[in-house]
């Protein structure tokens, strides 16, 4: 498939373009730094960046915004692309003041709700999970094993994703099955079930919220509420559903579709598998290398100019929105020797060393337990299951959109 050129000279990024990092950023990256594209399901253009040192430098530029409201003197012509990808869930208006907190927020307010919530990620209370990561893992993986097929999206990723993060915000854990199936349904792309979940997890999140705020408990929710009794700054009950949601949403969908894009890039690359087995201790190096190639998150969030500007060596108006191709940026070759080879030894460069977790102050705040629960499940799934392979043919799997986004797994059978 070829990138078309429309008369005004944007490009149309379909979905598997998208999520295609050697055909659908080649040709732009050698274009320019910025190439004007329409992305999957969004009408308004953006400037499109695809080299990764200038998604580094847009992301920690302080003349482009998030929150288009907060560009001085615009005014708005139509809805901002945010609004167009919940215009695209088909999400009722009641429930957009949930949607987008945190993401779309900049300056002191953004820095007010991370602080609220980075508390509970800190690289010594992540490490201290390993052991309880490791249990739940080995229960969900041993009857897999026993049964001799998984479907592991299903049956790995999202209840041990779901699991840990649900323990941290506070949900009982007799409501995270439950929980697990709304937002496997949100992230659907099926508006007939995206709906009803959306529903489902701002009633009970309220309900959560409630019963905590009679009985506090040792949980992020828990947290949240008494901090505020006496701040006038303090969190509403809008801000934390939409928190809440946020964590979940961030905190199990992602992480689940890494582990199983995860094995699957493995699977693709027998030679690099065979290396992992023989040597597990590259476990550490190969979560990294296989964020680069995965980028679990293909597409950042919008930005917009706040003033008429140069960057990259461009010009941008007061206004225009321009986004990071997170994946294109992980395969960009002045960054990387041959990006398209998955190299579980490759020596990534300098910090992360790859834009799957973005950048700056809107760095993934679940990076390190997303990256912990990589690594032990793909030590369970293929390092102590030598045996495990792909239990369909290849061009069998399945995929969904999502809108503005890009091409993801809808599942991946197994054998074992």
């Amino acid at each position: 498939m070829t990138i078309t050129s429309q008369e005004t000279e944007t490009f149309a990024l379909t979905s598997e373009l998208v999520s295609d990092p050697v055909r659908g950023y080649t040709q732009l990256r050698r274009q320019a730094p910025l190439v004007r594209v329409t992305l999957p399901d969004i009408e308004t253009p953006v400037w499109l960046i695809t080299r990764y040192e200038d998604a580094k430098a847009v992301l920690s530029d302080t003349r482009f915004v998030r929150d288009q409201d907060k560009v001085p003197g615009l005014a708005q012509d139509g809805p901002s692309i945010a609004e167009q990808m919940i215009e695209a869930y088909g999400l009722p208006a009641e429930y957009r003041d949930y949607l987008g907190i945190m993401v779309l927020v900049d300056g002191p307010e953004h820095s007010r709700l991370r602080n609220l919530v980075t508390k509970s990620f800190t690289a010594r209370r992540i490490n201290l999970l390993r052991p309880r990561l490791e249990q739940i893992t080995a229960e969900l993986v041993a009857p897999l094993a026993q049964k001799k097929e998984a479907e592991l999206l299903e049956d790995v990723g999202y209840p041990l994703a779901s699991t840990v993060i649900c323990a941290l915000i506070g949900i009982d854990e007799p409501d995270v099955p439950q929980m697990r199936t709304w937002i496997r349904e949100y992230a659907s792309g099926d508006i007939e079930l995206v709906i009803p979940a959306l529903r489902n997890m701002v009633d009970h999140s309220k309900d959560l919220i409630a019963r905590r705020t009679a009985r506090p408990t040792d949980d992020l929710v828990s947290g949240w509420i008494l901090s505020g009794k006496d701040d006038p700054d303090g969190l509403t009950e809008t801000e934390m559903v939409a928190l809440i949601l946020l964590l979940i949403n961030t905190g199990i969908t992602p992480p689940a579709l890494f582990i199983a894009s995860a094995v699957l890039a493995l699977l693709d690359h027998p030679d690099q598998l065979a290396l992992l087995r023989d040597r597990p201790e590259l476990l550490e190096r190969a979560v990294p290398e296989l964020l680069r190639f995965t980028s679990p998150v293909p597409m950042g969030a919008p930005l917009y100019a706040t003033q008429d500007l140069e960057f990259a060596g461009m010009p941008v108006r007061k206004g225009e929105a321009v986004t990071s191709a997170l994946l294109a940026a992980n395969f960009d070759p002045d960054e990387y020797q041959t990006p398209e080879r998955l190299d579980i030894t490759r020596e990534l460069g300098r910090g992360v060393g790859h834009m799957a977790f973005g950048h700056s102050a809107h760095y993934c705040i679940g990076a390190a337990l997303a990256r912990l629960e990589a690594e032990v499940a793909l030590d369970q799934l293929l390092i102590r299951h030598p045996a495990l392979t792909l239990g369909v043919a290849r061009e069998d799997l399945e995929y969904f959109d999502l809108p503005g986004e890009g091409r993801h797994l809808r599942g991946l059978p197994v054998s074992f």
